[in-house]
């Protein structure tokens, strides 16, 4: 296998080793290709990416210190027209014997495909960065300029150009920096005549970003525009612009300090062909008008309809559909308050979250009916939305379990159900797949053999619905909202078959643009088993050492012969109850057989078992990733989540059953009681020319306590999968050094650690390199296997590591993802033998996902 692996390797070098000889082949006798760049400041290497960013010409991009773009583009003929003129036009022999053999329009698009594809060569490739004296010169420049605006006012620069002695047409470029003394600020002083805006200043001069003491930097200056537009704006300046902002500064024989003045100038006026001057004043707001259902091809009509709530005016141009109260609890911009910029971005945001309107307008006029050209009327134009939406979906999909599914939905939304802004939605969803499992049943040849129905039903209400006020704790800028949801599926397959009936009260607000705070008050989720006589059908491994430890035993099969198998299910579960209440010495097993079957027993129950969940759940997002664009970003999730304490504090009042393991049933079914926790934390960086280097950390504990030993399977962990640990499928790795010796491997305590490296190959073509790190155990539960479980710091050994590449394909709107992951370290292998054992094609795992794993 070494050796396939070395003749791949050699495959894909060989073409890259024979190219490379060709980087300067298109340059001319006189040109140098750009290799390196290099700063120093003061004789000293200059290491800061912030000024090496500055320079107008960077070498080529390079991948793993290969600069393939520029290959591709070297790969194009310069001369392409005259090079097929020459083989094809000019050669009346070659040109009538393909035109015979091809015809003539064939041969005319043969030869535009050739120049075609030579032109996509050139896009798809990097053009050589060749030295320009022009273009080291405007980085000079750059740099003076950013040496400059940090303030070395005295800075001085130069470079020079060294061609490569080794190495033909090529050179790099050093640039020399001499910065000299800084530049510090001293005196901060004003020239503010507008009487309003110097005393908005003065009572807020303490938040400015520039402070006496401090090295000079032009974006402080271009911080403190920032902030005093903003503070006026939002403290009824309606008119003001930042262009009425100056900076004076005076450097002359102050000994490297610099003394500046804030200007700003009074508003201008225009009456006519006259300009003049006019101190700015602070606007308040004296009229809302809302227009609840405006288009534009109503703009002229009559209106129809009208109401008043709480000073807003609400008009209609037909009857009108929804409740005043409602709407103008969206609205920020309130009667009698002064104008502010954050009051009508709030509104905006807000009706645009109901999901009940188009993109409203917002326009503010001079009250007429005020002689002090103060105050102003709001008109805001809502344009609704259709009542009805109808939508579907379909997808295909693939997993360690179904060779091939196909899942398809449909949603029907009724938009502000009961006039007050509620959204009411109702989906369904379906899917059909063809199982991998040797479960099918033997006269079950249906190639559909795993089906799945379900419906859910979600009311949503712009508000925090319940007994008491939480405008305090959560005001109505965070956009609050209350969900409530019903759902059931049913699913029939190659496994247990389930019915699953949920319940969920939810309430989500957003504190800010960043962070989404996310409460389930009651998240009720009950899980009925339909098909349990067929758990040794699906757990195939448990069943076959069930069977192998039977034959050792004293059990007298019901057809014995030279090689008996347990009957499924009647005889399998007889030989456990034989077992596990009997003495196992009278059984014929030993201590370590008993307790395997005990262990077999114990997870039977525990897979087969009804579920009901009675949870409450928090969950804080950070995320600062503002569109789907954004190369660099982080994301921080904290989740925390309990189960069965409302029903566990119930049981003084309520007399609950109890289960054969002394359990309180709830509707005939032991309730789970568990807390669990999941920190996820996600950090993108751009590191330049098209490249993201991504990392994950995520660490998850789920704990059973009083109704429960052990966690509902729907809340456990599992490891490997294509946006988990790409060397190993899902449910495949772990639990700790065990080696996944069961179909489905799972576990209440899981760490997983991701880097991935990301570039642009060719067009839209992109690659990646990764290194996957995680596992799951078990931990303060029934399971005692050595093997299974996280002891301490020193089980961190058992930590999975996988290792590879893939290939990615960007459709802007989503990627499409090829992922190749090898056994870098297998702790299910014997210590010693974990490292690169596996690492080869055979034994790799090929992941294929849409959109990046994290």
């Amino acid at each position: 296998m070494k050796r396939l692996f070395a003749k791949i390797l050699l495959f894909f070098l060989t073409p890259v080793l024979i190219i490379s000889c060709n980087a300067v082949k298109r340059l001319d006798a006189d040109q140098n290709l750009l290799v390196k760049n290099e700063i120093f400041s003061n004789g000293e290497d200059v290491k800061d990416s912030r000024i090496y960013s500055q320079l107008y010409q960077e070498p080529n991009t390079r991948i793993l210190n290969f600069p393939l773009g520029l290959h591709i583009y070297n790969l194009a003929r310069p001369n392409i027209d005259s090079i097929l003129s020459e083989k094809f036009l000019e050669n009346d022999q070659k040109q009538k014997k393909l035109v015979s053999l091809l015809s003539k329009k064939q041969f005319d698009r043969y030869l535009k495909s050739g120049v075609e594809f030579n032109e996509w060569l050139k896009r798809t490739g990097e053009a050589p960065v060749i030295v320009s004296e022009e273009d080291t010169k405007k980085s000079e420049n750059r740099l003076q300029s950013w040496y400059w605006n940090n303030g070395w006012f005295n800075v001085e620069t130069d470079y020079k150009i060294i061609p490569l002695e080794n190495k033909e047409k090529r050179a790099r470029i050093e640039y020399y920096v001499t910065p000299h003394e800084p530049y510090i600020l001293d005196s901060i002083n004003t020239d503010i005549p507008s009487k309003a805006l110097d005393s908005l200043y003065e009572l807020n001069k303490a938040e400015s970003e520039i402070k006496s003491g401090t090295q000079y930097n032009t974006l402080d200056f271009n911080e403190e525009r920032d902030r005093l537009s903003q503070l006026f704006r939002n403290n009824g300046v309606y008119n003001f612009d930042q262009e009425y902002i100056s900076f004076d500064a005076d450097t002359v024989e102050t000994n490297h300090k610099l003394n500046t003045t804030l200007i700003i100038k009074n508003q201008r006026n225009n009456i006519g062909d006259s300009i003049s001057s006019i101190p700015f004043k602070i606007h308040k707001i004296s009229k809302v008008n809302i227009f609840t259902d405006y288009e534009f091809s109503n703009r002229n009509e009559v209106l129809a309809d009208s109401a008043r709530h709480e000073g807003y005016s609400l008009y209609s141009f037909e009857e009108m559909r929804y409740k005043p109260e409602s709407i103008s609890d969206a609205v920020f911009v309130k009667p009698g308050s002064i104008y502010s910029d954050i009051d009508r971005t709030r509104t905006y945001n807000r009706l645009n979250t109901l999901r009940i309107f188009k993109y409203p307008e917002i326009k503010y006029t001079l009250d007429p009916d005020d002689s002090t050209g103060t105050d102003l009327v709001t008109n805001i134009f809502l344009t609704p939305l259709p009542k009805y939406s109808l939508g579907f979906d379909f997808d295909v999909s693939q997993s360690n379990i179904q060779e091939f599914g196909i899942g398809f939905g449909g949603s029907f939304l009724i938009r502000n159900i009961f006039g007050g802004l509620e959204n009411l939605e109702v989906s369904g969803r379906g899917s059909i797949a063809s199982s991998t499992d040797a479960a099918k049943s033997n006269n079950d040849n249906r190639f559909f053999d795993i089906t799945e129905v379900g419906a859910d039903m979600k009311l949503s209400l712009p508000r925090i619905f319940l007994p008491v006020n939480t405008e305090k704790i959560i005001p109505k800028y965070m956009s609050p909202f209350t969900n409530m949801s019903l759902g059931f599926s049913t699913q029939r397959n190659i496994g247990l078959d389930k019915q699953t009936f949920s319940g969920i009260l939810n309430y989500a607000w957003k504190p800010s643009k960043k962070l989404t705070n996310s409460f389930d008050l009651l998240n009720i989720q009950y899980v009925r088993n339909l098909n349990t006589e067929n758990y040794f059908n699906v757990y195939r491994n448990s069943y076959e050492e069930l069977n192998e430890i039977a034959r050792q035993s004293n059990f007298e099969f019901n057809n014995p012969n030279n090689d008996p198998s347990l009957e499924i299910p009647n005889e399998a579960d007889e030989f456990i109850n034989y077992v596990v209440s009997d003495n196992f010495p009278n059984t014929g097993l030993n201590e370590d057989d008993f307790f395997n079957v005990l262990d077999i027993y114990e997870r039977k129950l525990r897979l087969t078992e009804n579920n009901l969940i009675f949870a409450s759940a928090f969950t804080y997002l950070w995320n600062t990733r503002e569109s789907l664009y954004d190369r660099e970003f982080s994301r921080f999730r904290f989740k925390l989540e309990t189960a069965g304490n409302i029903l566990s504090a119930l049981s003084g009042v309520l007399d609950y059953e109890q289960n054969e393991q002394g359990k309180s049933k709830v509707v005939g079914v032991a309730y789970s009681q568990y807390v669990k926790t999941e920190i996820d934390f996600i950090k993108h960086w751009d590191i330049g020319k098209d490249q993201v280097f991504a990392t994950r950390a995520f660490g998850g504990i789920a704990i059973p306590y009083g109704n429960a030993n052990t966690i509902p399977i729907t809340k456990t962990f599992f490891a490997g999968g294509p946006n988990d640990n790409r060397a190993w499928q899902a449910y495949d790795l772990g639990p700790g050094s065990s080696g996944s010796i069961l179909e489905f491997n799972e576990a209440n305590f899981k760490l997983a650690f991701n880097g991935e490296y990301r570039f642009s190959l060719i067009d839209q073509f992109k690659g990646a390199l990764f290194v996957d790190v995680g596992n799951i155990w078990n931990v303060l539960d029934s399971n005692t296997s050595e093997e299974f479980v996280f002891e301490g710091f020193q089980d961190l050994k058992e930590l999975a590591v996988g290792s590879g590449f893939g290939l990615r394909y960007d459709f802007n709107f989503f990627v499409l993802r090829f992922d190749v992951g090898f056994k870098t370290h297998d702790p299910a292998r014997p210590e010693g033998e974990r490292w690169f054992k596996d690492y080869n094609f055979n034994h790799a795992v090929y992941n294929v996902g849409i959109n990046y794993p994290f």
